[in-house]
C-alpha cells in the first residue's frame, strides 16, 4: 500500500455512523487518539437499500485527517462506480468496489489507479473467495464485507473468518485484507487471527460514550495479543 493507506494494523473508524453536528468535534478526538484513517461509505439506494454521503461531505471529513498525515477510505456501494471513481478519486486515498457492481472489474481497478489512489475490491457476504482468484494480482486490497451492506449496526457473519482465511490463501501477502461490517471488541481478534489486518469499524467506536477510547481498545487489539 502507498504511505497514505497502510497495509495494517490499522483501524478506520466509519464516519457513516458519526455525528453529523459533532463530525469536527469526533475527528479531532480520533485522530488525537492516533487514529490516521477514515472510512467513507458511499450509498446510492440502489446497489444497496440505503443513502449516504456525496463529494462535498466526503471533503469536508478528509480534510482534518489528510491535515494530519491520515488517509480516506472510500468503499462504494453504488450501481455505477466507474462514474462515482472519476467523483471521489481525488479525495481518497483508497477507493474499494463491489465486484458484483461492475462486469468489467479488471479495467474499474485500473481507473481507480490512474485516479492516483489504491485499488480495492469488495466482496459482499454472498460472493465466495474464490472469485477473486484472476484478480488477485490486480488489486491493492480487498475488502470483506462481514454484514450485508447498507446499514450500520449490524451482526457480524459468523463465517466471514473462514471466508478471510481463504482469501489470505489466494493473495499475495503484499495485498492486505480489510474486513467491514460487526467490528468491535469481540469480533475484531476473530477477522486479525484470520489475516485481516484493515478494520473498519462504524458504531462500535462513534456509538460509544467515548469514541476515542473505543478506538484505542479496537487499535490495541488489532495490534496483537
Amino acid at each position: 500500500m502507498s504511505a497514505g493507506l497502510p497495509r495494517g494494523p490499522l483501524v478506520l473508524p466509519s464516519v457513516m455512523s458519526a455525528d453529523m453536528l459533532r463530525l469536527g468535534e469526533q475527528l479531532e478526538a480520533l485522530l488525537g487518539a492516533g487514529a490516521r484513517a477514515i472510512h467513507v461509505d458511499v450509498m446510492d439506494g440502489r446497489f444497496v437499500p440505503n443513502l449516504t454521503v456525496g463529494t462535498d461531505w466526503t471533503r469536508a471529513a478528509g480534510g482534518p485527517v489528510r491535515a494530519a498525515g491520515g488517509a480516506v477510505d472510500v468503499h462504494l456501494m453504488v450501481e455505477r462506480p466507474a462514474l462515482a471513481v472519476s467523483l471521489f478519486g481525488s479525495l481518497a486515498d483508497g477507493i474499494s468496489v463491489h465486484l458484483e457492481a461492475d462486469p468489467q472489474p479488471h479495467r474499474l481497478l485500473q481507473e481507480i489507479r490512474a485516479a492516483g489512489c489504491r485499488a480495492g475490491l469488495a466482496l459482499n457476504p454472498g460472493t465466495p473467495a474464490d472469485a477473486v482468484t484472476a484478480l488477485a494480482h490486480a488489486v491493492d486490497y480487498v475488502n470483506v464485507l462481514s454484514v450485508d451492506p447498507g446499514f450500520a449496526g449490524q451482526r457480524f457473519i459468523d463465517g466471514t473468518p473462514r471466508k478471510i482465511a481463504r482469501l489470505r490463501e489466494i493473495l499475495p501477502d503484499t495485498v492486505p485484507i480489510e474486513v467491514d461490517g460487526g467490528i468491535d471488541a469481540a469480533t475484531l481478534p476473530l477477522a486479525r487471527d484470520a489475516g485481516a489486518t484493515l478494520f473498519v469499524s462504524a458504531s462500535a467506536v462513534f456509538g460509544a460514550a467515548d469514541p476515542a477510547a473505543a478506538y484505542l481498545e479496537l487499535a490495541g487489539l488489532a495490534a496483537g495479543p
